[in-house]
């Protein structure tokens, strides 16, 4: 007799869900704070901090677990859990190599914004893959009249 779904097809892996993660998030989270160990918010678990030590090697080697090439995607998707985590923009900074683009900006505009729209990705993280401020204005990722960052240069007198 084959089995009949309640609710449509299984899915593939339950542990991947955004529910299922952040179920064990928030549950590692209550542990560490009734039983004393979140103290403060730097103070990472082990398996948090094993993830954030590999993510950082990869970085700093460019390479997905030592085989093969990181793509830009997965030095977005790094650089920004990361920062999720706390870790300071210029401790990875020193690690990774920041790309240059070869691309012209105008072509990748679009394609920055739908990126954008998909995954929420922070502003600082595009500057790795060699994404400039003025494409992430142009893609509506960075507001025109907030703060600049960087360096300012010299005003005409």
């Amino acid at each position: 007799m084959a089995k009949t779904s309640r609710s449509g097809p299984k899915p593939q892996n339950r542990r991947g869900s955004p529910e299922a993660i952040e179920k064990r998030r928030a549950g590692r989270l209550f542990n560490d704070v009734l039983g004393g160990r979140g103290s403060g918010p730097h103070k990472r678990d082990g398996r948090t901090e094993k993830r954030r030590q590999r993510m950082m090697r990869e970085l700093e080697s460019g390479k997905v677990r030592g085989l093969r090439e990181l793509k830009p995607l997965d030095v977005l998707q790094r650089v920004h859990e990361l920062l999720e985590l706390g870790e300071p923009l210029r401790s990875i900074r020193k690690v990774a190599k920041v790309r240059k683009s070869a691309v012209p900006p105008e072509s990748v505009v679009e394609v920055v914004g739908r990126l954008h729209k998909a995954y929420g990705f922070r502003p600082e993280c595009y500057r790795f893959v060699g994404i400039g401020d003025d494409v992430l204005r142009s893609a509506g990722v960075l507001t025109t009249d907030g703060p600049r960052h960087g360096r300012v240069g010299k005003r005409a007198a």
